[in-house]
This record gives C-alpha cells, structure tokens and sequence, in this order.
C-alpha cells in the first residue's frame, strides 16, 4: 500500500496486508504490523504518547531494545503533536538513533471518517535519522476499540526521503532499507506495543480522573 492510499485503512474489516512487510515499486519498504491490546483503549494509547516524556518511561515500552529519549518541542502539556521525540533504540540488534517529528493526522488521513471507521487514536508522523536535517519515513499507528480493548494497526513507510535526491531511485531506497529492515521493524514494533499494553491500564487509571457523571 503506497502512502497516498492510507485511507484504505479506513476501509471496514481488515486489509491483505496485516502483518509483514513489502517492496513498493518505487522502492520504499511498507511495513504492517498488527496487535492486539487487551485492556486498552485508543484514548489510553493517544494520552500515552502525550504522557511520555523521560528515559524511564521510555524503557518500561520496550525493556531490552529502549536505550534513551528526550523531547524537543510540545511537551507538558499531555499534547505530542508538533512535537520531536528523539530515541536510542535496538531494532534488529543494532543501535538506532532516530527522530520521529508528530505530525497531525489529516496530513495523512481523511479524518471526517474517523467515527464511521470506529479509529479511536491516530498516531502519525516522520520519521528520519537522529542528528540530521533529513527525514527518511513515515509512520502512522490506528487504534480500533474492541470488546476485549482496542487493535493497532501500526504502517511504517521507509525511503521516502526529504529531500527526495538522498533517494533519487528505486536501486537506492531499496539499499538504503533493505528487507532485513522490514522484518526487524516489523518484529520491535509488535514487541514495544505487547509491552505497552501490558501496563497501560493500570497506567492511565493511576494518572487519570474518571470522568464524572
């Protein structure tokens, strides 16, 4: 699925592509992944990204591959779009040094269809490589409530440059990400949010008032 076709993951029930990864014919890596988070809801997951803020935190989301983070921009607030969250992180066994910038999700998606679409949390942004002034690819996690808590379905998109003549052809973005890099993301992600939705819960009970009726 090529990014300007997200919207499809809008589309009722589920896609071919749950769990894997592909080559596009331009040469970017799609990488989908899928989990199911028991307990959890989407509006637990979006205050969890407005919630993180320090390395301890960022280690109880991944244990062993969580290295360390800071944040540059929004912050504080319980707000993460607009903001910069810079990580060291494991995947595939190597030390990555990454900057995911927080992107609003109508620049991705049709987001008058939310509600039909039963999406309770959008997560977008780009991503790129730490101490750059260069991004490389995009990310986009939807959560969908169930009756045992909600589904993420998380697409990465590698090797869409900016600027796009760090990646001019398909030969390059396929060196630049190569299938290894796809089944290791694919791998990490499912692992950090299977963390995640193991102490969410409790988490989000802790830190947030029930609602008052």
């Amino acid at each position: 699925m090529e990014l300007a076709e997200a919207n499809h993951l809008l589309d009722p029930g589920y896609l071919d592509l749950e769990a894997g990864y592909t080559r596009l014919p331009d040469g970017q890596l799609h990488v989908a992944s899928w989990t199911t988070m028991f307990g959890c809801s989407g509006q637990m997951v979006e205050w969890w990204f407005g919630f993180l803020e320090n390395t301890e935190q960022y280690k109880w989301w991944h244990p062993r591959d969580h290295v360390w983070c800071e944040w540059i921009g929004e912050r504080g607030s319980g707000k993460f779009v607009g903001g910069t969250h810079h990580v060291h992180e494991y995947i595939g066994g190597d030390l990555q040094k990454l900057k995911i910038n927080f992107r609003e999700p109508a620049e991705y998606l049709d987001v008058a269809r939310f509600s039909e679409a039963g999406i309770t949390a959008a997560v977008c942004g780009r991503v790129g490589p730490l101490d750059t002034d260069f991004w490389a690819g995009h990310l986009i996690h939807l959560c969908r409530d169930t009756d045992y808590g909600c589904e993420m379905r998380s697409r990465f998109w590698l090797g869409d440059l900016d600027p796009p003549e760090l990646a001019p052809d398909a030969a390059t973005r396929t060196e630049l990400f190569p299938d290894s890099a796809g089944e290791a993301l694919l791998k990490h992600c499912h692992e950090e949010m299977s963390y995640l939705a193991g102490f969410l819960p409790e988490l989000y009970s802790k830190h947030v008032q029930p609602a008052k009726h």
